[in-house]
Protein backbone atom coordinates (compact mmCIF):
# COMPACT_ATOMS: atom_id res chain seq x y z
CA UNK A 1 0.00 0.00 0.00
CA UNK A 2 1.41 3.59 -1.04
CA UNK A 3 1.56 6.21 1.58
CA UNK A 4 -0.43 8.90 1.78
CA UNK A 5 0.41 12.16 0.88
CA UNK A 6 -0.34 15.38 2.40
CA UNK A 7 -0.35 18.75 1.90
CA UNK A 8 -1.01 22.30 3.90
CA UNK A 9 0.06 25.81 3.87
CA UNK A 10 2.63 27.71 6.58
CA UNK A 11 3.10 30.90 6.99
CA UNK A 12 7.07 31.75 6.58
CA UNK A 13 8.84 33.37 9.63
CA UNK A 14 12.43 35.10 9.27
CA UNK A 15 13.70 32.14 10.92
CA UNK A 16 12.86 30.05 7.60
CA UNK A 17 14.00 32.53 5.41
CA UNK A 18 17.35 29.94 3.95
CA UNK A 19 14.58 27.09 3.16
CA UNK A 20 12.89 29.70 1.30
CA UNK A 21 15.62 31.02 -0.72
CA UNK A 22 16.99 27.76 -1.39
CA UNK A 23 13.41 26.39 -2.63
CA UNK A 24 13.73 29.81 -4.62
CA UNK A 25 17.32 29.01 -6.00
CA UNK A 26 15.49 25.48 -7.55
CA UNK A 27 12.41 27.14 -8.63
CA UNK A 28 12.77 30.30 -10.15
CA UNK A 29 15.70 29.97 -12.66
CA UNK A 30 13.84 26.68 -13.85
CA UNK A 31 10.56 28.53 -14.52
CA UNK A 32 11.90 31.20 -16.29
CA UNK A 33 14.97 29.68 -18.38
CA UNK A 34 13.55 30.28 -21.67
CA UNK A 35 11.66 33.73 -20.75
CA UNK A 36 15.16 35.29 -19.61
CA UNK A 37 19.23 35.53 -19.92
CA UNK A 38 20.97 33.48 -17.28
CA UNK A 39 21.98 37.00 -16.02
CA UNK A 40 18.88 38.80 -15.71
CA UNK A 41 17.72 35.40 -13.53
CA UNK A 42 21.00 36.11 -11.09
CA UNK A 43 20.56 39.13 -11.03
CA UNK A 44 16.18 39.36 -10.10
CA UNK A 45 17.31 36.11 -7.65
CA UNK A 46 19.36 38.42 -5.84
CA UNK A 47 17.01 41.59 -6.04
CA UNK A 48 13.93 39.61 -4.93
CA UNK A 49 15.17 36.45 -2.77
CA UNK A 50 18.50 37.45 -0.72
CA UNK A 51 18.19 37.73 2.74
CA UNK A 52 18.12 41.06 2.86
CA UNK A 53 15.24 41.50 0.44
CA UNK A 54 13.36 38.78 1.86
CA UNK A 55 13.62 40.94 5.52
CA UNK A 56 13.05 44.47 3.77
CA UNK A 57 9.70 42.88 1.90
CA UNK A 58 8.77 41.35 4.70
CA UNK A 59 9.33 43.95 8.15
CA UNK A 60 9.32 47.28 5.55
CA UNK A 61 6.65 46.30 2.85
CA UNK A 62 4.15 43.74 4.72
CA UNK A 63 5.01 40.37 2.67
CA UNK A 64 3.54 37.49 4.05
CA UNK A 65 5.56 34.68 2.72
CA UNK A 66 3.42 31.00 2.54
CA UNK A 67 5.25 27.47 2.43
CA UNK A 68 3.24 24.73 0.91
CA UNK A 69 4.07 21.65 2.55
CA UNK A 70 3.93 17.80 1.66
CA UNK A 71 4.75 15.38 3.93
CA UNK A 72 4.85 11.44 3.25
CA UNK A 73 5.85 8.83 5.93
CA UNK A 74 6.08 11.32 8.26
CA UNK A 75 8.55 13.69 6.16
CA UNK A 76 7.74 17.18 5.33
CA UNK A 77 9.38 18.97 2.93
CA UNK A 78 8.26 22.52 1.53
CA UNK A 79 7.67 22.45 -2.30
CA UNK A 80 6.04 25.43 -3.26
CA UNK A 81 5.63 29.21 -1.85
CA UNK A 82 3.37 32.31 -2.18
CA UNK A 83 3.97 35.95 -0.90
CA UNK A 84 1.31 38.31 -0.29
CA UNK A 85 1.41 42.12 0.92
CA UNK A 86 -1.06 45.41 0.74
CA UNK A 87 -0.72 47.44 -1.74
CA UNK A 88 -3.45 50.19 -1.58
CA UNK A 89 -7.09 50.88 -0.28
CA UNK A 90 -8.27 46.83 -0.71
CA UNK A 91 -5.74 46.03 -2.60
CA UNK A 92 -3.13 43.44 -2.26
CA UNK A 93 -0.65 42.19 -4.46
CA UNK A 94 0.15 39.10 -5.15
CA UNK A 95 3.63 39.06 -5.37
CA UNK A 96 5.07 35.35 -6.16
CA UNK A 97 3.25 32.14 -6.40
CA UNK A 98 5.43 29.21 -7.81
CA UNK A 99 5.87 25.16 -7.15
CA UNK A 100 7.91 22.65 -7.94
CA UNK A 101 8.27 21.65 -11.45
CA UNK A 102 8.02 17.97 -9.95
CA UNK A 103 4.19 18.36 -8.54
CA UNK A 104 3.16 21.53 -11.84
CA UNK A 105 -0.03 20.01 -12.58
CA UNK A 106 -1.41 18.51 -9.66
CA UNK A 107 -3.91 21.40 -8.30
CA UNK A 108 -1.39 22.61 -5.83
CA UNK A 109 -1.01 25.94 -8.31
CA UNK A 110 -4.71 26.63 -7.03
CA UNK A 111 -4.32 25.55 -3.67
CA UNK A 112 -1.87 28.77 -3.30
CA UNK A 113 -4.26 30.87 -5.21
CA UNK A 114 -7.21 30.31 -2.84
CA UNK A 115 -4.75 30.95 -0.12
CA UNK A 116 -3.86 34.34 -1.64
CA UNK A 117 -7.55 35.03 -2.03
CA UNK A 118 -8.15 34.35 1.80
CA UNK A 119 -5.21 36.08 3.02
CA UNK A 120 -6.30 39.11 0.97
CA UNK A 121 -10.04 38.93 1.95
CA UNK A 122 -8.59 38.77 5.89
CA UNK A 123 -6.75 41.63 5.21
CA UNK A 124 -9.77 43.72 4.26
CA UNK A 125 -11.76 42.36 6.60
CA UNK A 126 -14.12 40.32 4.93
CA UNK A 127 -14.85 43.30 2.89
CA UNK A 128 -14.50 43.09 -1.23
CA UNK A 129 -10.81 43.52 -2.31
CA UNK A 130 -8.52 43.14 -5.16
CA UNK A 131 -6.18 41.02 -5.42
CA UNK A 132 -3.63 41.80 -8.84
CA UNK A 133 -0.45 40.56 -9.87
CA UNK A 134 2.36 41.13 -13.13
CA UNK A 135 2.68 37.78 -15.00
CA UNK A 136 5.83 37.81 -17.54
CA UNK A 137 3.42 38.16 -21.09
CA UNK A 138 5.54 34.82 -22.20
CA UNK A 139 4.58 33.05 -18.97
CA UNK A 140 2.43 30.09 -19.87
CA UNK A 141 0.95 30.58 -16.19
CA UNK A 142 -0.58 33.69 -18.05
CA UNK A 143 -3.60 30.55 -18.91
CA UNK A 144 -2.96 29.61 -14.92
CA UNK A 145 -4.24 32.60 -13.85
CA UNK A 146 -7.04 33.37 -16.40
CA UNK A 147 -8.50 29.97 -15.46
CA UNK A 148 -8.52 31.02 -12.03
CA UNK A 149 -10.78 34.39 -12.45
CA UNK A 150 -8.06 36.93 -13.10
CA UNK A 151 -8.71 39.16 -16.08
CA UNK A 152 -5.97 41.26 -18.03
CA UNK A 153 -5.95 44.46 -16.38
CA UNK A 154 -2.94 46.05 -18.23
CA UNK A 155 0.64 45.65 -19.44
CA UNK A 156 3.81 47.46 -18.61
CA UNK A 157 7.33 47.39 -19.66
CA UNK A 158 8.91 47.77 -15.77
CA UNK A 159 12.67 48.62 -15.48
CA UNK A 160 14.22 46.70 -12.58
CA UNK A 161 18.04 47.58 -13.00
CA UNK A 162 21.00 46.79 -14.83
CA UNK A 163 19.28 47.44 -18.07
CA UNK A 164 16.39 44.45 -17.18
CA UNK A 165 12.99 44.87 -17.74
CA UNK A 166 9.90 42.76 -16.49
CA UNK A 167 7.59 42.69 -19.67
CA UNK A 168 4.38 41.86 -18.04
CA UNK A 169 0.81 41.54 -17.65
CA UNK A 170 -0.96 42.82 -14.59
CA UNK A 171 -4.06 40.49 -13.81
CA UNK A 172 -6.63 41.18 -11.24
CA UNK A 173 -9.47 39.53 -9.25
CA UNK A 174 -12.22 41.34 -7.41
CA UNK A 175 -13.04 39.23 -4.32
CA UNK A 176 -16.34 40.01 -3.11
CA UNK A 177 -17.36 41.06 0.22
CA UNK A 178 -17.79 37.61 2.24
CA UNK A 179 -21.27 37.13 3.68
Amino acid sequence: MGSEVQYRICEVGEETIPQLRELAWVIFPHTYRTMLSPEQIDYMMDMMYSERAILWQMRERGDRYFFLLRTIDDQEEPIGYLSVRPDGERTYHLEKLYTLPSVRGLGLGCMLFDHARKVASEWAGGKACRLELNVNRDNPAVGFYLRMGMHQAGRGDFPIGQGYYMTDYIMAIDIPEKQ
